[in-house]
């Protein structure tokens, strides 16, 4: 490197002013990498960071959080809608600002979504010793609780020098580029050295385009995959998270109507296909539909694309039930690849689906196969539209929300959801409309992740309509992010479900035997459980003292026009509805497969019992895949 100009900057003017000068580029389209910083700022971080940002206002944009979590989960969220191509930076001071940073970088890394991590750090040249919030490890001097960030990131470094930046700046967009490493990337800045200066080479300053690969298959590889597919007489497609972050939607999409093999799809990868093509069955799994898991059930080749294989998708190992089911693994990422001990195809998603469509030429799987699945995908459908009407007048189930939802959206719209009972109806029920519609975030299946997220993804597609969809649990967790969302007047669509409880652990402690203790927002009874009256709590009014406009619907007419109000408003906007958790009333339809939840082996109580009674008998039917 030659250092013949250079520009003397404190340590965090650098890394701003680098920051602001990288890109990536995709099939010949440049990108700003790192869009924008967030940041809450106390003592680790004012005087650097935050002064550089005010001296880089005009190249670096600023977003001003609320809370250092949802931080992370807005730029994930920007991420994500951006294909990976780009994303946002987070600053935090050091302590409780830096370790409340981990959940949202969890998250990241096992979503494989990139962000950028620049948490204030104690003192490099130690002053004094123990400085405010400083760890005290008597049997490691270099430890701080920014260290608490190591496992959660895929590249850490602690920048003890300012010489030390270049290499590791260097090393961080590296990461955040590639598209098999990609995660949450950390850079641990000691606060005296973000203030100190040093002359920096103008190279370094520099504008610098990373390019993101699109790896070929190999030949032996593909030679391989083509002669599965060929033997193949019940294949099957999952479509992955991979599929999006590749952009392979139309490459999979060219595939499946020339050889008519049906594509199911896991949370990530759902929205690959339309929900009205024909080859779309649907949601994989155990919150997936019956058509979908009859055919996975039945498949002799199981081609997966972009996807991890997780429980979910493999309803903990008791999906895939043929005798001699083989696996293709599509996947950019070898570990990814050799999963389920299948066949690998290493490679960027829309790369070698197009090499593997290419190779198969007309071959098609039987006709009798596909009017089998299409008739079973009628049938699915037809359940879906009963599970979504609902009388006018009465109160909507969670189910009838979502079809209200549903007859209100239009392709641009985009709904995103992470925890709760939410995502499994979503992931049966919901006709996805274009490839980034669906926006589930399910490998971390974050309490709060969505109105942050939401936030993010309306940066990242300014004018297009965002859903956040939560329900009372999640939304107690992070409403902070909607001062943020009036603050930056983003028109943020916010529904809230109030079921008064944690739903989905509330049906699941049923299913284990756990009888739903502690699950319910509710007082107190005689006998000490809480099993009394729902607690008068009023998330609408909440809502409304942070900003938000609010329309408040309590039965279905009520909730279509609130919706369709909420669609057209150019303000943050929250749907408040009650929904009816009577049971009387039609629901989404059960799941169609098993997940491993361990039931008590022992117990007197007689739910516990026949609970695990039920246990044993599933678990019986797990396998192995060598």
């Amino acid at each position: 490197m030659s250092t013949s100009a250079t520009r003397r900057l404190t340590t965090a003017q650098a890394l701003v002013a680098f920051l602001a000068r990288q890109f990536t580029e995709r099939d010949g389209v440049r990108h700003r990498l790192i869009g924008a910083t967030w940041g809450i700022f106390g003592h680790g971080n004012v005087a650097g960071l935050g002064q550089a940002l005010v001296e880089y206002g005009d190249e670096m944009p600023y977003h001003q959080g609320r809370n250092e979590q949802a931080m992370v989960h807005a730029a994930v969220g920007y991420a994500r809608q951006r294909n990976r191509l780009a994303t946002h930076a987070v600053t935090t001071s050091i302590g409780p600002g830096a370790t409340n940073l981990v959940t949202g970088a969890a998250l990241a890394t096992i979503n494989h979504l990139p962000v950028l991590l620049l948490p204030g750090d104690v003192f490099a040249t130690r002053p004094a010793d123990p400085v405010l919030q400083q760890l005290e490890v008597p049997h490691a001097g270099d430890v701080s609780v920014n260290d608490c960030l190591r496992p959660v990131s895929v590249y850490f470094d602690r920048i003890t020098r300012p010489e030390a930046l270049i290499p590791a700046a260097l090393a961080a967009m590296r990461t955040l580029t590639d598209p098999v490493a990609t995660g949450a990337v950390t850079l641990a800045l000691p606060q005296d050295v973000q203030a100190e200066a040093f002359d920096w080479p103008e190279e370094f300053l520099a504008e610098r385009v990373w390019t993101v690969r699109r790896p070929e298959p190999d030949a032996h590889e593909l030679d391989a995959a083509v002669r599965a597919v060929l033997g193949a007489r019940r294949p099957l497609i999952v479509a992955g998270g991979g599929v999006r972050h590749s952009a392979a939607e139309d490459a999979l999409r060219r595939l499946a109507e020339d050889t008519d093999i049906p594509v199911a799809a896991t949370q990530a990868g759902k929205g690959a296909l339309r929900h009205d093509h024909p080859a779309d069955v649907g949601g994989i799994g155990h919150t997936g539909t019956a058509t979908a898991d009859e055919l996975a059930r039945g498949a002799d080749l199981v081609i997966g694309v972009g996807t991890r294989w997780t429980d979910f998708t493999t309803a903990s190992g008791t999906l895939f039930a043929a005798d001699g089911v083989r696996f293709l693994n599509i996947n950019i990422a070898p570990f990814d690849g050799h999963k389920m001990a299948g066949l690998p195809l290493v490679a960027d998603a829309r790369t070698a689906l197009d090499a593997l469509h290419r190779r198969l030429g007309a071959h098609r799987v039987a006709p009798s196969y596909v009017i089998g699945y299409r008739n079973a995908k009628s049938r699915w459908e037809r359940r879906v539209s009963a599970a979504y009407d609902g009388e006018e007048s009465a109160r909507p189930t969670q189910p009838q929300v979502l079809g209200a939802l549903d007859a209100v959206v239009g392709d641009e719209d985009v709904v995103i959801n992470a925890a709760g009972s939410l995502p499994g109806e979503l992931h049966k029920l919901w006709r996805t409309r274009s490839r980034d519609q669906y926006h589930v975030e399910y490998g971390y299946s974050c309490m709060g992740y969505e109105i942050p997220a939401a936030i993010g993804v309306a940066l990242a597609a300014p004018g297009r309509p965002v859903w956040a969809l939560v329900g009372d649990g999640t939304y107690l967790l992070m409403p902070g992010e909607i001062v943020t969302a009036v603050q930056e007047g983003i028109p943020l669509k916010l529904v809230i479900l109030q079921n008064h409880g944690y739903a989905s652990i509330g049906g699941l402690s049923e299913q284990v035997g756990g009888e739903g203790f502690a699950t319910a927002y509710r007082f107190r009874a005689a006998d000490g459980s809480y099993t009394g009256e729902p607690l008068p709590v009023d998330l609408a009014a909440n809502a409304a003292s942070l900003g938000m406009r609010v329309l408040r619907a309590g039965t279905n007419g009520e909730l279509r026009a609130a919706l369709a109000d909420a669609r057209a408003s150019d303000l943050p906007t929250c749907v408040y509805v009650e929904t009816d958790t009577s049971g009387a009333v039609p629901g989404a339809p059960p799941a169609q497969a098993w997940w491993d939840v361990p039931v008590a082996e022992t117990a007197t109580r007689a739910p516990a019992v026949a609970a695990r009674e039920e246990y044993e008998r599933q678990a019986g039917r797990r396998r192995r895949h060598l």
